[in-house]
């Protein structure tokens, strides 16, 4: 991916120097959906800083003054449709409520819209993970349904499984652009 820079922050490929940012935020992930991705060990992390690295699906998030990592975009193209790309974010909670989020966030959106032809954005959020919801609403997603019960990431005690409802927020480019347009 190329490099994508906003007042604050740099959007770039990962590297091996994010190992230990990256374990900070995937050690004990706040939302469920994030447990399939849980690392234990600064090796686990390392090894996985390695696969990202020519991985333009997962985007590191890190502070320009700085160049520390502070969460993660991620956006993949759907297999049927290739305008149309699913996207979320990981970041970790010491730099939350700063704005970091959304301004990457924003910043990617663009990304995709003009660099990469994309018609259709989407995202899927728990319907308890309320600071992805309000994110959404602030980058102009609308919010299309809930499936209810539907997906499984954590288990009861018991092992069954834990269904958790979410939402689906989506953005058209249209949309987007006149959302643009309007702010001028």
């Amino acid at each position: 991916m190329q490099l994508l820079e906003t007042n604050r922050l740099i959007l770039r490929n990962f590297a091996a120097t994010d190992a230990a940012g990256l374990l900070e935020y995937t050690a004990n992930p706040r939302v469920n959906c994030f447990m399939d991705h849980q690392i234990s060990t600064l090796e686990e992390a390392t090894e996985e800083v390695a696969k990202r690295s020519s991985d333009d699906s997962h985007i590191a998030v890190c502070l320009k003054d700085s160049n520390e990592l502070i969460g993660e975009l991620f956006g993949m193209k759907e297999e049927r449709d290739s305008d149309t790309y699913g996207i979320g974010w990981n970041f970790n909670a010491r730099f939350e409520g700063k704005g970091y989020a959304s301004e990457s966030a924003n910043a990617f959106i663009e990304y995709l819209f003009t660099q990469q032809e994309v018609r259709r954005l989407y995202a899927y959020v728990e319907d308890d993970n309320f600071r992805s919801q309000k994110l959404c609403d602030k980058l102009g997603f609308r919010q299309e349904g809930c499936f209810m019960e539907f997906v499984s990431f954590v288990k009861y005690e018991d092992g069954t499984p834990k269904y958790e409802n979410t939402y689906q927020y989506a953005l058209l480019k249209k949309e987007w652009l006149s959302q643009r347009a309007n702010q001028k």
